[in-house]
């Protein structure tokens, strides 16, 4: 691999100051591009998924824990498999502490294909303390694409999900799927998915995540 040329501080900050009005069109770009995701239609959510997580049997609207929107990361564990993707166990390491997401009123969850009792020493051994279900009793993968048919058998892809809530109703807004993960997972990328955008409680500043009051 070729390392870059060696120039004068001058020669630097002029590339420097060229690269910079690029930047900031993609910067606009994807700001147009967040702005208009939160105009997607949505869809109501009908069936009645339910999961297994470490408090038992969970439907998709307790994923919410009560909060407006939830975002689900489909996390690669086929019922087959020992243990979890190493590419989704690496985009889960990046998310980072909740509490960022929960302050706006929005929630976080994995979920997988394996049964809950395989999740779970996965999950210790990873030292993650973020919400991971099961959904190996459900359809809940292959309604949101999280796993396709190939050649008759089922081929897992990884993929996030974002759902919105009114009262006890459940609305799909968003999902996403393989590549387009790599640059995702800090809470403002996550945020960017959802209908409700970066700032759904209208102005709550960052805080350290000890801070904030759930």
């Amino acid at each position: 691999m070729s390392l870059p040329e060696i120039v004068s501080r001058e020669r630097w900050r002029a590339a420097r100051e060229a690269l910079l009005l690029k930047e900031e069109a993609v910067r606009r770009a994807r700001e147009a591009l967040a702005a208009e995701r939160r105009r997607l239609p949505r869809v109501e959510v009908d069936p009645e998924y339910v999961f297994e997580g470490g408090d038992g049997k969970a439907t998709l609207l307790d994923l919410f824990e009560g909060r407006s929107q939830l975002v689900v990361h489909h996390f690669m564990f086929p019922p087959e498999w020992q243990a979890g993707c190493p590419c989704c166990a690496a985009f889960l390491d990046q998310v980072g502490h909740l509490a960022h997401l929960h302050a706006r009123d929005t929630s976080f969850a994995a979920v997988s294909r394996a049964p809950f009792t395989r999740i779970l020493p996965f999950k210790a051994r990873m030292g993650w303390a973020v919400p991971w279900y099961s959904s190996c009793h459900s359809e809940f993968n292959l309604d949101f694409e999280a796993t396709v048919e190939r050649d008759g058998e089922p081929v897992e892809r990884p993929g996030l999900s974002c759902f919105l809530r009114e009262r006890d109703r459940v609305f799909h807004t968003y999902s996403v799927h393989d590549d387009a993960l790599d640059t995702l997972g800090t809470t403002a990328g996550l945020l960017d998915l959802t209908a409700l955008g970066r700032n759904p409680l209208g102005g709550d500043r960052l805080r350290y995540h000890d801070e904030y009051q759930d």
